[in-house]
């Protein structure tokens, strides 16, 4: 059957596209994967491939002229077929629905309910769209990530670095530092988290003013599908988005008895004094980060982890290598340990066949997050959940039409950067633009000496769905000569490609600044880029970054540069 080509839209806030070339005219023949047209967007040109074989059949639109996002311009089909047919037809593939028609009488057009980054971020965006738009807040502008997450966490992980930085400042022959008198004061370092944090929940307030969306304080829950009611006042709107986030998850597995100086990750954030040892419960990315942090600070720590690797999202060969250089630091971990109970700061849990026990001056509980559902009467209006996470769809709606949600709460991926991009793609949808999420390319980062990014699949999920069609390039950063005048040669850039397309399907980098280099192989996934096309791009020199050229050589060419 012939297949309509449509004007593609590749671009968050493309609206229209300009056709610069046809590659194939009417009665010649294009296969799948062959450039059919290129066209120009409002940054660039790019080649568009034809998604099926065919011949060209009509072409709509001339060279030079500019055409709507999802707007037909040519279609192919097999040979003697009347285009008409099809374009008299439903459209293959569809065209975007147009913008819903919103039901008069709502208080706003969008309704967010969450001020966390995700939430802040969809409501400036729904309000930039032309959407009145609301946001509810309970707790504390900026969420989780901005006040008890993210940014305090990186605040005091920044002070534990320079902390050691300047005691070994002898190693880059600055003198006069005595080392032994070098300690962190935890009052001031309390204090200047308290400032960076101030200062960014002020800017989110200041966002939100300054675009026009309506600020509402308190806890929201549904009095039904487009009704609010927040402290006794009623809010309603077209569309809802629920961003409400996620809380520490205390599981129910582990026995608590006893006087317990039992922290979470909330609590290790206000430690006013380092304790003088700590057992982590669980090797996740909030359980390392801390033991990371703690362990610069001063504690003697250990890890106990379930699985039999830290870290699980990064490949087994780089978190290894992030293990040994930890352990290098002081930090122990018990990997495939059980805990069972707590008891008196004592913890109790089974390791290699063996009951064991730890005692240590504190024990933090880092095995996870649950999202935050609580008093939101979601299940009385009947949204549908995923255990205990609102279900969506990839465009972020929940099974109640207009009701989204988006972030922690919707149990996908826990990271800010997921939940503001989500937001996106659901003022997109409520706009009438259809988007979709692609998970596949969500970039994580951990923030340790040297630090950890990642994106896509590791070695391991390469290999079960592409089996033995893979090329997979490592670069050490010992051959990495910004990393050398750093003085930090730990670290292995390690990227896995498809072995016949050169499709980028997993990059795992271990070194300084990486988690600032990450966005570079998300934008190379979204659009589509390859390996040979990462090797084409120019990498300044002399920086870490240069090191991701070098490892795509090593995967796609079978060798890199600077390497033997």
């Amino acid at each position: 059957m012939a297949e309509i080509i449509i004007m593609p839209k590749l671009g968050f806030n493309m609206d229209e596209g300009q056709l610069v070339k046809w590659h194939r005219r009417v009665g010649e023949t294009v296969k799948k994967g062959e450039v059919l047209f290129e066209i120009n967007t409002d940054k660039t040109t790019m080649p568009v491939e034809a998604t099926a074989d065919g011949t060209v059949l009509q072409l709509m639109l001339e060279e030079g002229a500019f055409a709507e996002v999802f707007t037909p311009i040519a279609v192919i089909g097999a040979p003697g077929e009347d285009p008409n047919a099809v374009l008299n037809g439903p459209a293959t593939p569809q065209a975007a629905p147009a913008a819903p028609a919103e039901p008069a009488g709502y208080d706003y057009d969008v309704v967010v309910i969450g001020a966390g980054p995700g939430g802040y971020e969809t409501a400036i965006k729904a309000a930039q769209c032309g959407k009145k738009t609301c946001i509810i807040e309970g707790a504390g502008f900026g969420g989780t990530c901005l006040n008890v997450g993210c940014t305090p966490t990186k605040a005091l992980i920044q002070t534990a670095d320079v902390y050691h930085k300047v005691k070994d400042a002898a190693r880059f022959a600055v003198t006069g530092v005595e080392a032994d008198k070098i300690a962190v004061d935890m009052a001031a370092l309390q204090a200047r988290k308290k400032a960076v944090v101030k200062t960014l929940v002020n800017g989110v307030k200041g966002l939100l003013r300054g675009n026009k969306v309506t600020v509402v304080e308190g806890m929201a829950s549904f009095a039904d599908t487009h009704t609010l009611s927040v402290d006794g006042r009623s809010i309603t709107g077209a569309n809802i988005i629920i961003a409400t986030g996620s809380s520490v998850f205390m599981p129910p597995f582990i026995a608590l008895g006893g006087e317990n100086h039992l922290l979470t990750s909330t609590e290790a954030l206000d430690l006013d004094q380092v304790p003088a040892s700590v057992t982590v419960i669980g090797g996740g990315v909030i359980g390392v980060e801390f033991a990371y942090l703690l362990n610069r600070l001063g504690s003697k720590v250990t890890v106990l982890e379930l699985m039999d690797h830290i870290l699980p999202m990064v490949d087994p060969e780089v978190s290894a290598l992030a293990q040994k250089r930890l352990e290098k630091g002081g930090v122990t971990f018990r990997l495939g340990a059980k805990v069972s109970r707590v008891e008196n700061n004592r913890v109790y849990y089974e390791y290699n066949g063996a009951q064991e026990q730890l005692e240590a001056g504190a024990v933090l509980m880092a095995v996870g997050r649950t999202p935050n559902t609580e008093g939101l009467n979601a299940q009385g209006i009947g949204l549908e959940f995923d255990r205990n996470a609102i279900k969506t769809d990839l465009c972020l709606r929940t099974n109640v039409p207009n009701i989204y949600a988006i972030g922690d709460v919707n149990g996908k991926a826990m990271l800010a950067h997921t939940a503001s991009h989500e937001g996106m793609v659901a003022v997109a949808n409520i706009c009438g633009r259809h988007e979709e999420m692609h998970y596949d390319r969500i970039p994580s980062c951990i923030y340790l000496e040297p630090e950890i990014a990642c994106i896509g699949l590791t070695e391991p999920q390469a290999r079960e769905n592409y089996g033995d069609n893979l090329k997979i390039g490592r670069f050490s950063m010992m051959a990495n000569g910004k990393s050398l005048v750093e003085g930090d040669t730990d670290g292995l850039f390690k990227v896995i490609v498809a072995g016949d397309t050169g499709e980028i399907l997993g990059v795992h980098l271990y070194g300084q600044h990486v988690t600032d280099m990450i966005g570079e192989v998300s934008a190379a996934m979204t659009a589509e880029a390859t390996a040979e096309e990462l090797i084409g791009s120019i990498h300044p020199h002399p920086t870490v970054n240069e090191a991701l050229g070098e490892a795509f050589m090593a995967a796609w060419n079978g060798k890199a540069i600077n390497s033997l």
